[in-house]
């Protein structure tokens, strides 16, 4: 398929989205630890949140900073393409907060382009939770240039993977994991809701949630190399490689990629059989809580 010229806003970048305030429930928290299969006993009992809960208050303002850069008419083409999450302290019950975002830049290319939302989440004292790197990426469309800032990389080394991993764990997409988790992350899209709309999109059926299935990676890694605890987790990244469906079977590979300063290092990618749903995962988890 030939690739659209557009032209993307350069006078939307580096404007803030208007703040929005989400009060966190121990309940809340329960219900996305149950909704992605969550093992971690704190998670499920809403006793502090599990990493990828992060994106649930900062919903609502993510996408907005995307409409100030890319044209409407190519809305339909847009796809989550990476996530790279950068924790200062977990999310716990009782929190207050406050969430903003902006786009920091783009990049036009053949086969599609991308652009690099900052989101901040802090708190209502004004402490800062999370910063988030979202790169939204618009198959098929060029933009022809590169201006601003790209998020921060997070390549998986091909060497790694000619080596056996450190550890793996396996996940199960469940038949009903669409219907549990819209309502539990607060994201209405109907490609995960809606048998017809998808098919009508050229899909095979309904699909998963992308951050689902991160979700569920994270929890893997956290069981895995952390002791369980998310309070040692500093970073979490990953690139959206494939669609995943209900009643797909999972397995997190993960390796260790060094250690400097108390933090180490982990590379994973969720496999599903040959087809790497989830590429170029990272991990920085500090040795001690």
């Amino acid at each position: 398929m030939a690739s659209t010229a557009v032209e993307f806003d350069r006078a939307g970048l580096d404007v803030w989205s208007d703040e929005e305030t989400f009060e966190v429930t121990r309940e809340r928290i329960a219900e996305y630890a149950a909704a992605t299969n969550d093992p971690i006993a704190a998670h499920l009992k809403g006793d502090v949140a599990p990493p990828i809960f992060a994106i649930v208050p900062v919903f609502e303002a993510m996408m907005v900073p995307v409409i100030d850069v890319a044209p409407m008419n190519i809305f339909g083409r847009v796809v989550h393409g990476e996530q790279d999450f950068h924790f200062h302290r977990p999310i716990r019950p009782g929190d207050t907060l406050v969430s903003r975002a902006k786009a920091i830049g783009f990049e036009g290319k053949d086969n599609g382009s991308t652009i690099t939302i900052l989101i901040e989440c802090r708190s209502a004292d004004g402490d800062l939770v999370n910063e988030q790197y979202l790169t939204a990426f618009f198959r098929n469309v060029d933009a022809g240039e590169r201006v601003g800032e790209q998020a921060p990389t997070h390549r998986l080394e091909p060497a790694l993977l000619e080596q056996a991993p450190l550890a793996t764990v396996s996940a199960h997409v469940d038949a009903d994991q669409t219907y549990r988790y819209s309502p539990a992350s607060g994201d209405p899209v109907p490609l995960h809701l809606d048998d017809q709309v998808a098919r009508d999109a050229g899909l095979p059926g309904i699909i998963a949630h992308g951050l689902c299935t991160m979700a569920m990676s994270s929890w893997g890694v956290l069981t895995m190399v952390a002791g369980s605890d998310v309070a040692r987790l500093r970073r979490y990244a990953v690139r959206f490689s494939k669609m995943v469906f209900p009643d797909d079977d999972l397995e997190t590979q993960i390796w260790k990629a060094g250690s400097e300063n108390g933090v180490t290092t982990y590379a994973f990618r969720t496999v599903r059989g040959e087809d790497t749903v989830l590429s170029d995962g990272l991990a920085e988890i500090a040795d001690n809580s």
